[in-house]
């Protein structure tokens, strides 16, 4: 894997640490959950021999401090921050922009904002419950998760909060045996790990709650491409994605795997992402 060039941008109330690979177009990754820019170490490398690739830790997370730990967090700030990003490193053209689940969201806000600095996004699985029928059920879900994370702590937050991104009916994940695994994904894990409190008390009550300007997305639409995966329908996460690529009248693209496809299936994640930049 080719060591990327780190860099530095202060932002309003962060600082965050950007990684580029790569020459032509810029290409940003925005990675979701409690990821952070190695979330896309399996396809950067080989998307870099067509784009100028940029990944990141958003801030509050691994390497992007926050000046206010404490600071609430906006799917607004957030997008503000990939602008800020491209303003720097592709200040003459528009670029392309990845987004996955949280991230997802992110891109979505960001063509919205600022539609001229944005040539196409692909948004895998933005969970976005807000657009759903049936809403109300999971915003009752994110407060019990809020509830259980308060009264509980982590853990068992992070098993009620994964019992309600489960398709009905659906068996429960069972734990898996640990392994050792390679440095730098060692040290990947326990920063994925540490982020932990932080997404589940920042991120994912202000992010789910977000709702989506549809008509705006609508008249960009020739510019977004909808994901889901092909083992996620009808997972929480999938759902947005597929009544949101209804409502705008567009294909919904199915990527190998499922909603966490990027790290499960590398390799045929990137080739179909590649197809679909260039499409």
């Amino acid at each position: 894997m080719t060591s990327p060039t780190v860099g530095r941008l202060r932002v309003d109330g962060a600082t965050l640490h950007y990684e580029v690979r790569g020459r032509g177009p810029l290409l940003l990754l925005i990675p979701g959950g409690a990821g952070d820019a190695a979330s896309f170490d399996g396809i950067a490398d080989d998307l870099a021999a067509d784009y100028t690739v940029v990944s990141y830790d958003p801030r509050g997370l691994s390497r992007s401090p926050l000046d206010d730990p404490e600071d609430r967090q906006r799917v607004a700030q957030h997008a503000d921050d990939a602008f800020r990003l491209l303003e720097l490193l592709s200040p003459d053209a528009p670029a392309r922009v990845v987004g996955c689940s949280s991230g997802a969201i992110v891109a979505l806000h960001l063509l919205t904002t600022h539609p001229e600095r944005v040539e196409r996004v692909v948004a895998h699985e933005p969970p976005m419950v807000e657009v759903l029928p049936d809403a109300a059920e999971h915003r009752a879900m994110l407060a019990r998760v809020r509830d259980t994370f308060r009264r509980d702590g982590l853990m068992p937050a992070v098993a009620e909060f994964a019992a309600g991104l489960r398709r009905p009916g659906a068996p429960p994940v069972t734990a898996r045996a640990a392994t050792r695994l390679p440095p730098q994904a060692a040290a990947r894990a326990e920063r994925t790990m540490a982020n932990m409190p932080y997404f589940v008390g920042r991120i994912v009550p202000s992010f789910m709650a977000y709702v989506p300007d549809v008509d705006r997305l609508k008249a960009l639409s020739d510019r977004l491409v909808l994901a889901g995966g092909t083992d996620s329908n009808g997972e929480l996460p999938y759902r947005p994605a597929a009544f949101l690529a209804e409502r705008l009248g567009t294909e919904l693209i199915h990527f190998p795997g499922g909603h966490t496809g990027l790290s499960t299936h590398p390799a045929e994640f990137g080739d179909l992402l590649r197809k679909v930049l260039s499409a």
